[in-house]
């Protein structure tokens, strides 16, 4: 596990559902959250500091140097900290002040460094949050693949409005649609969110929501009909009206 993955694993854990909702939390750009649980950017002093006082765990775990959550305390320094105690004690009294002059000098210029670098991580969240382009999607509801009976024009009449960050991945998107159901997993699971870009024509092995005698589906399409990626469900062959809705060209990620 790398650092990335603990800091998901711990927000997750702690309720935080969505990376917009715990960036809100640390008071950060939700693209500089993405950015550390993708181990695209490092995390600095404070902002390790900040999450280890949050989850009540050790900067240690939060860094994958080890599996004990546990906040260290002053009474359980590490060896290394105990054995410079152990030789600062054994020093005479020049020895003790020659390492008091350098431990001073040592701890303002590592404070100089640490505020340079929360200026730094302020100025970069500030242009993270400038640069952040987003786009508006028609949300059409959690229901490709329940098989309700009702149409697709009953679905955009009551559509909702999403704001996500602009992606390359979503700019040719043309509308959301919520998945319910296992039938696609594991690619698509129960609750996801798709992008659907508009299209009547679809070829094999692209996944796409379709209509179906009253029914809103997302399926790939398969040589004599509409297949399932989850293997305990049957075809759906060919045979009455089938629309075409969209392809499926991704889905939001957390």
């Amino acid at each position: 596990m790398n650092f990335g993955e603990r800091i998901t694993q711990l927000r997750k854990e702690f309720g935080y559902s969505t990376r917009n909702e715990f960036a809100n939390k640390l008071g950060i750009p939700s693209t500089t959250l993405r950015n550390y649980e993708t181990n695209v950017r490092e995390p600095g002093h404070t902002f390790l500091k900040q999450l280890s006082e949050l989850f009540n765990v050790s900067v240690d775990y939060l860094l994958c140097l080890t599996d004990d959550r546990e906040v260290l305390n002053s009474f359980r320094l590490r060896i290394a900290e105990q054995d410079m105690i152990e030789k600062y004690r054994a020093l005479d009294d020049y020895g003790r002040e020659t390492v008091d002059i350098a431990l001073e000098r040592e701890t303002r210029r590592t404070q100089s460094l640490k505020a340079l670098s929360d200026q730094a991580d302020q100025f970069q969240a500030e242009l993270s949050r400038q640069r952040t382009v987003t786009r508006y999607f028609s949300y059409y509801g959690r229901v490709a693949a329940a098989g309700a009976s009702f149409g697709f024009e009953d679905i955009v009449e009551n559509a909702t409005i999403m704001e996500l960050p602009l992606t390359d991945l979503n700019r040719s998107a043309d509308y959301l649609i919520g998945v319910n159901g296992d039938s696609m997993e594991p690619a698509y699971s129960d609750g996801d969110i798709v992008y659907v870009k508009k299209t009547d024509h679809l070829e094999i092995g692209q996944v796409g929501i379709f209509q179906k005698d009253n029914g809103i589906y997302i399926k790939e399409v398969g040589e004599n009909g509409l297949i399932s990626r989850n293997e305990k469900y049957k075809p759906m062959i060919n045979g009455g009206d089938v629309i075409c809705l969209g392809r499926v060209i991704g889905k939001i990620e957390e």
